[in-house]
């Protein structure tokens, strides 16, 4: 009697578990015809339509390392990739470099023979990593780059942009007729116009080998043949690093600020240089919060003329109607 008991059981279980798989593909949904706006991603990756509930994609790849790291330290010691491409090299990082420590990988010193086979092998390795006479200018000028950068204190993002300035340049044949450090000095200031990093050419002169009047040529000379959208420098980015230098306070910087807003919507700044506009406006900042600085301190950090800050000066007390 038990033989036809556990037959209707198992009649019974396949007809619920039919039922049960009719009921899932009933709440199965078009992808296409959905709002993409109803789709919302949970913490664990799955995707999931949010008015029925319906997991829309649950199977999602791990892309990170297989190891955990609770400090820096340990992440760099666990880490198998090596650093970052970059522009700012002619090789972009992808070649190798020999250590210049002469020992081994349990840090013991090596034998005087090995040590002349490291000096030879590390000779070499420089040699081979430019080919031809191109890509040793290019290291050339990337180098010069990078040395003017760090005189001037500018973030990493401005010397990648000034190297693909440049290999832009290079590739444009722009280069031809104009030296090396003249076309590199330029791209440096390119890129610090780009990223907002207030530099005037005096500044960048300062640190480079070419003189003034040639940086400010080539550099008109490259963004008008690259099409570079250059936008006019707001005189205001350089009143907290003047102020500072000039130790002075809060209250100074944001009375400039005002002064260079309100003088220049009555079209004060066209064609006036923003470097001397912001010093004039500090020094009359100054004068007015009682925190006063001579023309030539002023002169001093912004880099201009005791000749021009009075003029500027005199400029904007008029147009904002403060008497002298």
């Amino acid at each position: 009697m038990t033989g036809p008991t556990r037959q209707r059981e198992q009649n019974t279980e396949r007809t619920r578990w039919q039922g049960e798989s009719e009921a899932e593909s009933e709440d199965t949904i078009d992808l296409e015809e959905i709002d993409q706006e109803d789709l919302v991603r949970t913490g664990d990756g799955e995707i999931i339509h949010e008015p029925t509930g319906i997991v829309v994609e649950e199977e999602q790849i791990d892309r990170g390392p297989e190891w955990r790291a609770f400090n820096h330290t340990e992440r760099q010691s666990k880490s198998r990739v090596g650093a970052p491409t970059t522009k700012t090299m002619h090789d972009k990082g992808l070649t190798t470099t020999i250590d210049w420590k002469d020992k081994d990988a349990y840090g013991r010193s090596l034998s005087s023979e090995k040590r002349s086979q490291m000096h030879r092998l590390r000779k070499w390795q420089e040699r081979i990593r430019t080919k031809d006479a191109g890509e040793r200018n290019l290291q050339f000028a990337l180098s010069e780059v990078d040395r003017m950068a760090s005189a001037l204190g500018v973030p990493r993002a401005v010397r990648e942009v000034a190297s693909v300035i440049y290999r832009r340049a290079l590739n444009e044949d722009l280069i031809r007729g104009r030296s090396i450090e003249g076309v590199s000095t330029a791209a440096l200031y390119t890129a610090c116009r780009k990223e907002g990093i207030p530099r005037s050419l005096e500044e960048i002169a300062e640190v480079s080998r070419v003189e003034r009047k040639e940086i400010g040529r080539t550099y008109r000379y490259i963004s008008q043949e690259l099409a570079l959208e250059m936008r006019p420098v707001d005189p205001k980015k350089y009143v907290p690093r003047f102020s500072s230098e000039l130790d002075l306070s809060r209250e100074v910087q944001t009375k400039a600020d005002e002064i260079i807003e309100e003088t220049a919507e009555q079209g004060l700044l066209s064609g006036k240089s923003p470097t001397g506009y912001a010093a004039a406006a500090i020094y009359a900042a100054s004068l007015l919060c009682n925190e006063k600085k001579t023309q030539r301190e002023v002169a001093d950090v912004a880099q201009v003329t005791e000749v021009t800050i009075r003029n500027r000066y005199q400029e904007q007390i008029e147009a904002m109607g403060i008497p002298r």
